[in-house]
């Protein structure tokens, strides 16, 4: 198993915060403020249905993966998808979306807790998730209270 992350995987993956910080300052801007948010929620959205698919490729990888790991992994696709209904049934405001997709992509953190003991996440690989899945938690939320 792999020791640690390659400075260039680290580097692609705290890449994955810019679209939010991008759209945190694309959101002071009146004319893009409704693009930047709703582009904020489908890149959440898109991120937190990897990190399903994520963990249902470390349940594969693990000849042992206890059987609860392949529920939990769909659930952030479902969840990610009930997030939008509001969108879907004509509400503008997308506040209420992204702070429940923040919120749940800091919550997700607890399954990656229950990895990491259970020895199918590596300690580097949680570090990172931490920092990913805070980063993308806060600037989630951040962008729902604008």
């Amino acid at each position: 198993m792999q020791k640690t992350l390659s400075s260039r995987a680290q580097i692609l993956g705290l890449a994955g915060l810019l679209p939010q910080l991008f759209a945190i300052v694309a959101a002071f801007d009146g004319k893009i403020r409704f693009i930047a948010l709703s582009g904020a929620f489908l890149y959440a959205a898109v991120i937190f249905s990897f990190l399903g698919g994520f963990w249902w490729g470390l349940a594969v990888a693990a000849p042992k993966a206890p059987q609860w790991i392949y529920g939990v992994a769909v659930l952030p696709s479902l969840l990610a998808l009930v997030s939008g209904i509001p969108w879907m049934i004509g509400s503008t405001w997308p506040g209420p979306s992204l702070a429940f997709l923040g919120i749940a992509i800091i919550v997700a953190l607890s399954v990656d807790f229950r990895l990491n003991w259970l020895g199918m996440m590596p300690d580097w690989m949680l570090r990172l998730r931490i920092i990913l899945s805070t980063g993308l938690g806060l600037t989630t939320l951040a962008l729902a209270a604008l």
